[in-house]
């Protein structure tokens, strides 16, 4: 089963308009503890600043600590793709509150700590779950830029 690396998935998700790719370093001056991490953000005009640069996506790299440790990053080679989609969308793929392997790789499932706010996560898929997961991505991104779009209209009064 072959895997879609970090960078196809950068790749892809980047080439969405107004996306910017953030990859967490030191020299960004991202927190040590994210430093490796990819954070798709919805900024066409590339001025978002503090929490109005909220994710879409993001791929993380490694544990962190007790906080998010279930998928078991820390594995050489292992990442985890994380999405936000709608409730309903959420409910779609997940209608009952079953249990699910967070550390499985290649499986669609909630996200083992931010599921209770619709987001998703896939531990290494492969080419045929990334497929599954592209219009997931499509619809985080069109929530994302509904959000900025409705910040734009409020800030500038609707002209």
């Amino acid at each position: 089963m072959a895997g879609v690396s970090e960078d196809a998935i950068r790749d892809y998700v980047g080439a969405f308009a107004g996306t910017d790719v953030q990859v967490a370093s030191q020299a960004n001056g991202a927190p040590e503890m994210a430093w490796g991490d990819t954070f798709f953000i919805y900024d066409p005009d590339r001025n978002l600043e503090g929490p109005g640069r909220f994710p879409f996506a993001t791929i993380v790299t490694q544990d962190y600590g007790d906080f998010d440790k279930l998928s078991n990053l820390n594995r050489p080679g292992v990442f985890r793709l994380n999405v936000g989609v709608s409730k309903e969308t959420f409910r779609t793929l997940f209608p009952d509150k079953g249990e699910h392997e967070f550390a499985a790789l290649d499986q669609l499932m909630p996200h083992p700590v931010y599921g209770k706010s619709h987001w998703i996560s896939v531990v290494n898929p492969s080419e045929a779950t990334f497929e599954r997961v592209k219009p997931l991505l499509g619809e985080a991104y069109e929530i994302a830029k509904g959000r900025i779009e409705r910040k734009r209209i409020g800030r500038d009064g609707g002209a």
